[in-house]
């Protein structure tokens, strides 16, 4: 059985898009020399189909590429961009109330950038900034399972068992919510420091949840989305997702 050609793979033709070497040389996987290697070295998939052919012609922007079965980001312009949202801006672009939003901390992009998902106004940390419509969309959606992380503040102490009650499910008036893990980061008097993974998104989830086991959140923070990490980015900051990052949430949405 002989691997698929050039021509074989959907979307790419000797007439249309951008040769391979040359997009795999723009995405800084090596030089041009170096891709076509690649190439030959069969070493290279464009949608699950090994390429072989030096010349073949792809669509960046919609092609899927792998070097040794990891995907190559390609840039086309699109932002993806981490932010530490500060405790008390509103996840909005605008605010009609004049209240600190979104859209005060990325005046200075020049894309026009919206953001995945939400953080209430009293909880801090991790949020994406895209201008990816889809991407955006998928990754909102729990039926993809992307897992948040997020660390809370509440009063001690805190029975094991809670951790149990979380991950079997607690009954909210929307319906049985279950945390995918969760553990006790800290033990301080009179309060703890607790980390929930989730991976559904319902309006003010981890504090309803917590609430409903008899610890109220104090203070609320995201750390991670997917294989993204807050880290030691300020408030207020933001940075480029990294082509791994990228890389993993893209495979994860299915796009």
């Amino acid at each position: 059985m002989t691997e698929p050609t050039a021509t074989e793979h959907e979307g790419a033709t000797e007439r249309e898009g951008v040769r391979l070497q040359k997009v795999l040389a723009q995405a800084g996987v090596a030089s041009r020399r170096a891709a076509e290697d690649l190439i030959t070295a069969g070493r290279v998939k464009v949608n699950d189909a090994v390429v072989t052919t030096l010349g073949t012609r792809v669509d960046p922007e919609h092609d899927v590429l792998r070097v040794d079965g990891e995907r190559v980001v390609v840039d086309v312009g699109k932002v993806y961009l981490a932010l530490n949202k500060p405790r008390g801006v509103v996840s909005t672009m605008s605010d009609p109330e004049g209240r600190r939003c979104l859209g005060d901390l990325v005046r200075h992009q020049k894309e026009r950038l919206f953001h995945v998902g939400r953080l209430d106004t009293d909880t801090e940390g991790l949020l994406l900034l895209v201008n990816d419509g889809e991407f955006a969309h998928r990754l909102a959606h729990p039926s993809h399972g992307v897992e948040k992380t997020y660390l809370a503040e509440v009063p001690g102490p805190v029975a094991a068992r809670v951790g149990r009650q979380l991950r079997e499910g607690v009954e909210l008036e929307d319906g049985v919510a279950r945390a995918d893990a969760f553990r006790i980061v800290q033990r301080v008097e009179g309060r703890a420091m607790v980390e929930l993974v989730l991976h559904e998104g319902r309006k003010h989830i981890v504090r309803r949840m917590l609430a409903e086991v008899g610890h109220p959140v104090r203070r609320l923070v995201r750390t991670s989305i997917g294989p993204v990490k807050l880290g030691d980015l300020r408030a207020g900051s933001m940075r480029p997702l990294t082509s791994q990052e990228l890389a993993v949430l893209l495979d994860l949405v299915e796009l």
